[in-house]
């Protein structure tokens, strides 16, 4: 689907959630679950430094690289009242 730009290597735990920041590095933060309150307080995992472009998607893949996809933009337009 999408291009690895950097082979972080991320090696993945069970209720994580693995994105990359504002900064352009891999973080990661636990998983909100029912009954528990939220921990919101992320950590970063590994230190990229990937400048996003406009109109791409960027995810961590299964082997723990970042890579990027250009968007789909397509679809009927809405009528505007």
């Amino acid at each position: 689907m999408g291009k690895v730009i950097n082979k972080a290597g991320v090696k993945r735990e069970k209720g994580y959630l693995y994105f990359l920041d504002k900064k352009g590095n891999v973080a990661k933060v636990a998983m909100k679950r029912a009954g528990k309150k939220a921990n919101k307080k992320q950590t970063c995992v590994a230190k990229t430094g990937i400048k996003r472009k406009s109109g791409y998607l960027y995810y961590i893949d299964k082997k723990g690289n970042v890579c990027e996809a250009k968007m789909q933009r397509g679809g009927k337009k809405k009528k505007r009242r």
